[in-house]
């Protein structure tokens, strides 16, 4: 049991920091959302967006949902490879690694990604000129695609390609365990 907890650890460790690539490719795929600064009657900055019927927004949220899938999807098949025997604590290591590589992505695509700051922006960019909102993930529920993609993946394979138990032959005792010897 140790063994298996110490895999585990190691392979949550190891998905979690590909989080740090997927951050980085989120921040490069992802569309920008344009904005744009104006000043209105009293002399306060305010921002638009430019395309009010764009569609950029729910692109970031994709564009990090399906790369998360795919990162689920290749993490998981390359525990299958490492461990063909599986087992909970690889399986719960994999899940719980692949929670923490998509905050690692989220928290690394945002530091990559525009200011934070809209309105400094938009003031540093200058009247009615087009700058880039901040990455932003709005829908929460992205953090788990890396994780369930590799949960689905993982069961399939083993599912495919794991190892099998032993059949029992018809009209030969079997040991109490299924694998030993058998009980006379």
């Amino acid at each position: 049991m140790k063994r298996e907890l110490l895999e585990a650890a190691v392979v949550a460790v190891a998905v979690a920091v590909f989080g740090a690539v997927l951050g980085v490719l989120w921040f490069w795929l992802a569309p920008h959302v344009p904005l744009v600064g104006d000043v209105d009657e009293q002399g306060n900055w305010v921002v638009y967006l430019k395309d009010t019927e764009g569609e950029q927004a729910v692109g970031v949220d994709g564009t990090f949902t399906l790369l998360a899938l795919a990162f689920g999807a290749v993490s998981a098949f390359v525990v299958f490879l490492w461990r063909r025997r599986g087992g909970v604590p690889l399986v719960v290591g994999l899940a719980v690694g692949g929670l923490l590589g998509s905050l690692l992505a989220w928290r690394v695509g945002v530091w990559l990604g525009p200011s934070s700051d809209v309105l400094a922006h938009a003031k540093a960019a200058g009247k009615g000129v087009t700058f880039s909102a901040p990455l932003k993930l709005g829908a929460k529920g992205a953090w788990l695609a890396w994780s369930l993609a590799a949960l689905v993946v993982h069961l399939g394979v083993t599912a495919l390609f794991g190892p099998r138990d032993p059949e029992p032959v018809y009209g030969q005792p079997v040991s109490a365990d299924g694998y030993g010897a058998p009980v006379q």
